[in-house]
């Protein structure tokens, strides 16, 4: 039985860090409908996220602010993440996803001027991470239900970055090596 249920608290003594095998894996797809212990898993994943997001919480229990969280950051070897952003008057972003997969996209693409970041790389990385500006993802969600999501801006960018964990990626992977402030030839602005 996994220790992620609604009454544990993950920290970031539970976060993977970059070096760690698992985040170079490509995560298998989960059975369906997800077990009581997947949608525990991700209910405790969204709460991280949370946590993560309140000022007192984060303080409390020493937490990195995060946006997104895959299951491999976790130690966890399934196909599955949590995405979640504090939206005004209540209107948050919240997701939780099962085998998801990008099935669309836009030709355009777009980066943050500031480079992303993540729950599981503690050095700073700078350079420019290239994404596509629109994409649709086909999931199911926490019940088993499928989910065809459409995505722009800054959703597009946290489920491109959560995707690629699924995939083994992580975000300096698509940082050009030799100018890291270099983008692609091709139609892309910043967000």
């Amino acid at each position: 039985m996994s220790k992620y249920n609604q009454s544990y608290v993950i920290t970031m003594q539970d976060i993977v860090r970059e070096g760690d095998d698992i985040l170079r894996e490509k995560m298998p797809e989960l059975s369906l409908p997800p077990t009581e212990e997947d949608k525990q898993e991700l209910l405790c994943m969204l709460q991280y996220l949370k946590n993560s997001q309140d000022p007192s919480l984060a303080k409390k229990y020493k937490l990195r602010p995060g946006v997104g969280i895959s299951a491999n950051q976790i130690g966890l070897n399934k196909r599955m993440f949590a995405a979640f952003i504090k939206g005004e008057n209540g209107n948050n972003f919240e997701h939780m996803l099962i085998n998801p997969k990008i099935i669309s996209h836009s030709a355009s693409m777009i980066y943050l001027p500031d480079s992303e970041g993540c729950l599981s790389i503690d050095r700073p990385v700078i350079g420019y991470v290239p994404r596509f500006k629109r994409i649709t993802v086909k999931a199911y969600d926490i019940n088993g239900k499928e989910v065809k999501i459409k995505l722009k801006d800054y959703e597009a960018i946290i489920f491109q970055h959560e995707i690629d964990h699924l995939n083994g990626i992580l975000f300096p992977d698509h940082i050009n090596s030799t100018n890291p402030f270099q983008l692609p030839d091709m139609d892309i602005n910043p967000l």
